[in-house]
This record gives structure tokens, C-alpha cells and sequence, in this order.
């Protein structure tokens, strides 16, 4: 259980803040699956998360294996310009529906978590500017491989994997601490919803 009272910057927080772990406390995780209240949604959600950790491991995995064998540069294009383009439409689209839909619904099933949602939304905000970089990032990295500049297309892709690692603690640690926030409140308040 990863707690932190100092902070509710994305950029610096380390869990929820003590005042938003109240259903966390109640609910820990390896509860959740076995509870009556974890079906289809909070499943569905869960496993978008998951979707999105694995695709962003994928992509480091791919970037570091060709910055060790440069031999496929045609590949790593094709591959990291289709896995970052679903990752980035997916990712942005998770959170305009959480922001939309479920964060209000949420919120208002208990009032004291509603500073957790506002948390959260906030999170969206911080993570665009890091979705935005990663863009860059990728298009500075490919753009010189698709016009046969090799050497220029690795120094950048050495820098996208390094800026991959950086949007990895960032996605992580919003993810768990929605995590830590939604699932509890879909499963004490499941019957409300």
C-alpha cells in the first residue's frame, strides 16, 4: 500500500493522499477479484490498464531491441508508428470517458472522494502534455528512419526510449492510484450505481 501525504502532483506523488484512501483501506486490492461487486465493469477496466502498460512496455521492449540491432529500422517504423498510434487514441479516449461519464457518477456516490476525482481529472491534464511529447518523440525517431538517416533515427530513438521510461512512472502511477480510487467506490457503491 503505497501511501503519500505530500503531494497531488502527478509529477511528484508516490499513492493517494491518507484523506483519499478511505475505501482503499476498506477494500484493499487483493480483495477486489474475489468480491461480489467486481464484474463486468470494474474487469473491463482493470484490463484496459493492463492494455495500456503492456502496449508501453511493448514499445520499450521494441525501441531497445533495435537500438541494440539496427538491422530492421523498416520494422521498428511499421511496428512503433501502429503501437504508438493505438496507444496514444486509446489512452486519450479512456480518459475523455472517465472524465465525461465515470468521474462524475463516481464522485457522486461519495462526496468525500470527490477531491480524488478532481485528483484524477487533473492527472488527464498533466498526462496530455506527456502524450503530446511522446508524439514528438516518435515522429523525431521515425521520421529520420523512414528517410534512410540511420544513425540521426537511433539518437533520437535512444531518446524516445528514454522519454518511453519517464511517461512509464507517470502512466503507472496515475493508473494505480485510479486503481486505488475507482475500484473501491464501484464496490461499495455497485448496488447504487
Amino acid at each position: 500500500m503505497e501511501k503519500n501525504t505530500d503531494s497531488t502532483d502527478l509529477n511528484l506523488r508516490t499513492g493517494l493522499p491518507d484523506a483519499l484512501r478511505v475505501l482503499v483501506e476498506q477494500y484493499p486490492r487483493d480483495l477486489w477479484q474475489a468480491h461480489k461487486n467486481f464484474d463486468g465493469t470494474t474487469r473491463f477496466w482493470m484490463e484496459r490498464h493492463l492494455m495500456f502498460r503492456d502496449v508501453l512496455g511493448r514499445l520499450q521492449t521494441d525501441t531497445q531491441a533495435f537500438l541494440d540491432n539496427p538491422k530492421d529500422a523498416s520494422g521498428y517504423v511499421q511496428r512503433t508508428a501502429r503501437m504508438t498510434g493505438f496507444f496514444l487514441q486509446q489512452l486519450h479516449g479512456h480518459h475523455q470517458i472517465e472524465d465525461a461519464h465515470y468521474f462524475p457518477l463516481l464522485s457522486g456516490l461519495d462526496a468525500r472522494l470527490t477531491p480524488g476525482f478532481d485528483l484524477l481529472d487533473a492527472d488527464h491534464h498533466a498526462l496530455d502534455a506527456h502524450l503530446q511529447a511522446l508524439a514528438d518523440g516518435t515522429n523525431a525517431a521515425l521520421g529520420p528512419l523512414q528517410s534512410g538517416a540511420l544513425q540521426q533515427g537511433r539518437d533520437a530513438a535512444g531518446a524516445l526510449e528514454a522519454q518511453l521510461g519517464r511517461f512509464g512512472h507517470f502512466l503507472n502511477r496515475h493508473l494505480l492510484d485510479e486503481e486505488d480510487l475507482v475500484i473501491p467506490v464501484i464496490l461499495h457503491h455497485a448496488p447504487r450505481m
